[in-house]
């Protein structure tokens, strides 16, 4: 099967209101613009580098999501052209994205990432480091960042129940997210994104509520 006719196949079982990030992690760039060439738009890497090198090469009508785990010091890199930070695990982190977002003169959109699997390696805030972070003084402050949602990732399991579990979990606190007010201007009143699901388990998160979901191996083939 082309990179083509994978995507073809996976856009037509996604409902409408459901967006497609193509992971195109450790791919070259011939095959990304397969995927371009198909009509899609929004590719997801998980290293800065490998995505500033594809950014410099490839169409400038292209949103580029960052979807690995974010080292501080790497934001500036990104900071530039970035359309969405999905891994956002800690205030200091968001922090070094405001300022650098500052200096760029633009607005970066953020998912905060929530801990929901049962692996060590995974990263990802609990409930009470979310709430810590959104009642903060420092957030507060921030006029640069916007929070769109939260992501999370699932455990890398067989057990369809644990996954589900976890999905429906990560669901119940973005919907607990909508309902609070009062965090100053980024005030959650954009907060619309939930990013579940991947290649082996996107259906089942899409069943539990996600609106976002992160497809690679299905499109781009195995790595």
């Amino acid at each position: 099967m082309s990179i083509q006719s994978n995507l073809n196949t996976i856009k037509t079982s996604l409902p409408e209101h459901v967006t497609l990030v193509a992971v195109s992690k450790t791919k070259p760039v011939p095959d990304l613009m397969e995927a371009y060439n198909a009509g899609q738009r929004i590719f997801g890497e998980n290293k800065i580098q490998e995505m500033v090198d594809k950014y410099d090469e490839m169409p400038k009508d292209i949103q580029w999501h960052m979807i690995g785990h974010v080292q501080s010091n790497k934001v500036k890199f990104m900071a530039p052209f970035v359309t969405l930070i999905h891994g956002v695990d800690s205030l200091k982190l968001l922090e070094q994205i405001n300022k650098h977002a500052l200096k760029n003169n633009r607005s970066i959109d953020c998912l905060l990432q929530i801990y929901i699997a049962e692996e060590e390696s995974k990263f990802g805030l609990d409930e009470n480091e979310l709430n810590e972070l959104l009642s903060s003084p420092e957030f507060k402050e921030m006029k640069n960042i916007r929070i769109l949602g939260l992501m999370g990732m699932a455990t890398f399991t067989e057990d369809q129940n644990q996954i589900k579990k976890e999905f429906t979990h990560l669901k119940s606190i973005f919907d607990s997210l909508k309902h609070i007010n009062g965090y100053g201007k980024n005030a959650l009143e954009c907060v619309s994104t939930i990013s579940m699901g991947m290649s082996g388990d996107y259906k089942l998160a899409i069943e539990c509520g996600s609106t976002m979901v992160r497809i690679g191996s299905s499109i781009f083939g195995g790595r």
